[in-house]
């Protein structure tokens, strides 16, 4: 270690020591006019600033952080962290779970593998192994983000919950409340928030009317993991995006009776054409073609390879794929064997339901059938409103950027959003390394330098 980095380090020591000793004094003597701790500083000083945090912590421990603090140890967080570390900027990031990806590890489906080609999603700094397939499993996938962390020594604080987190003008840094497993919890102190608990932080559980009526389970796909608990037993899936379909898919493979509720229009489109990836093939033509050019390609490719998905009950969008995924960050349905279910009849089409009752549904058609279980196929939201106290970069309805692609992943005050643009893993790595290159910018500035003696 040379001598500037044990310098970094060292000071980085002494102010979380400064702060546990003078944290009660100087709140104390903050409100005192006779006495003023920062009366010699520059306002803008780090370690003026470190100071005042000191004192206006009520947290039972108050730790300062030189660097960003990152809010989730997904892969948006692993990256932001990653592309950090290769540019000298520390951070510290914080996870409410007890691993890294808890999403992937903890509340998928086992058959569950990417939906694109692994090169677009990689993280940056770190290809897949050449070894892995076209399409990662969920398995490889997590062990591709373990390696990443061990890679860049990525080592998240597990187990700490965000509860709060605000701007504090007084000392103009962040200040991120936590709730830990072990003990009372801790407040962080920063200059910089990185926002990464992802767009799927929690299970959307619809209100349907009649629901506390149905006798049988009712269980969201972030419990599912497989049907051999349903095998030879009648199961409604609500909801037909990308995993509603793959779990009636997965239910159909294990001797389940399997139904889907289709209640709006969606875009269905093979997974590959011709041997090559439908998502790569569109960013190709993007390239030399209008994106609406683009979507009428993809629909007649999608005509002739699956046919009209009309008759069996799932009609198209007006918008293109492309279109409506831009403009409202719906994604289509990439088939991956479910359609041909649908066309054998194995799995069936149902409309949009009316209510639940004790054995059952009654959906709109008038129709009234017998279930055994429910599995709720109905997407997660963000929770950033839920800890955020911040009502004007994201949304308090949906808890994502107010500003649409390519400009969600900054805002005001040193706040950062990573990977809620709805550009999924791409997506991921456009925002870290932005993220990561305008903090150093301030880094390099002085803004987060040691203090001098």
């Amino acid at each position: 270690m040379d001598i500037k980095q044990w310098y970094k380090q060292f000071a980085f020591s002494y102010y979380n020591l400064i702060m546990d000793c003078l944290r009660e004094t100087e709140g104390k003597r903050v409100h005192d006019p006779s006495f003023n701790l920062f009366h010699h500083h520059h306002p803008n000083d780090h370690y003026c600033k470190a100071m005042r945090a000191a004192a206006v912590c009520k947290a039972e421990r108050c730790i300062w952080v030189p660097g960003p603090v990152i809010v989730g140890a997904g892969p948006s967080g692993l990256a932001v962290a990653a592309c950090l570390k290769e540019k000298g900027v520390p951070s510290v990031v914080l996870e409410r779970s007890h691993c890294i990806a808890s999403l992937w590890q903890l509340k998928t489906y086992d058959r569950l593998r990417l939906h694109l080609p692994k090169q677009y999603c990689e993280l940056p700094l770190m290809a897949f192994p050449s070894c892995f397939p076209t399409y990662p499993t969920k398995e490889e996938f997590v062990a591709y983000l373990e390696a990443y962390a061990r890679q860049f020594d990525i080592r998240p604080l597990f187990n700490h919950t965000a509860v709060g987190a605000g701007y504090d003008e007084r000392i103009g840094m962040w200040r991120v409340r936590t709730v830990a497993r072990q003990d009372e919890g801790a407040e962080y102190v920063s200059p910089w928030l990185v926002v990464s608990t992802g767009e799927n932080a929690e299970a959307v559980v619809p209100t349907i009317d009649g629901m506390e009526d149905f006798e049988g389970p009712i269980v969201h796909t972030s419990l599912y993991k497989n049907g051999d608990m349903f095998k030879g037993k009648k199961v409604l899936v609500i909801g037909c995006g990308n995993s509603g379909m793959e779990v009636s898919l997965d239910l159909c493979n294990h001797k389940a009776c399997s139904y889907i509720v289709v209640r709006d229009s969606v875009h269905i489109l093979p997974r590959d054409i011709l041997g090559l990836s439908t998502f790569g093939l569109s960013m190709w033509l993007l390239k030399w073609l209008p994106m609406r050019t683009v979507d009428h390609l993809l629909l007649l490719a999608s005509r002739i390879m699956l046919g009209d998905t009309a008759r069996l009950g799932l009609t198209r969008p007006l918008l293109g794929p492309l279109e409506l995924k831009s403009l409202s960050g719906k994604t289509p349905v990439l088939d991956i064997g479910a359609l041909a279910k649908i066309k054998s009849g194995d799995i069936k089409v149902r409309p949009e339901i009316r209510r639940l009752t004790v054995h059952g549904a009654e959906f709109v058609d008038g129709r009234s059938e017998d279930f055994d279980a429910i599995i709720l196929a109905t997407g997660y939201k963000s929770n950033v409103p839920s800890w955020l106290k911040e009502g004007e970069f994201f949304s308090e309805k949906d808890g994502l950027p107010r500003k649409p692609f390519p400009n969600g992943w900054k805002a005001e005050q040193g706040l950062y959003a990573a990977g809620l643009t709805r550009r999924g893993l791409m997506g991921v790595s456009m925002d870290a390394r932005r993220i990561a290159h305008d903090i150093e910018l301030s880094w390099k500035a002085g803004a987060a330098q040691p203090m001098t003696f």
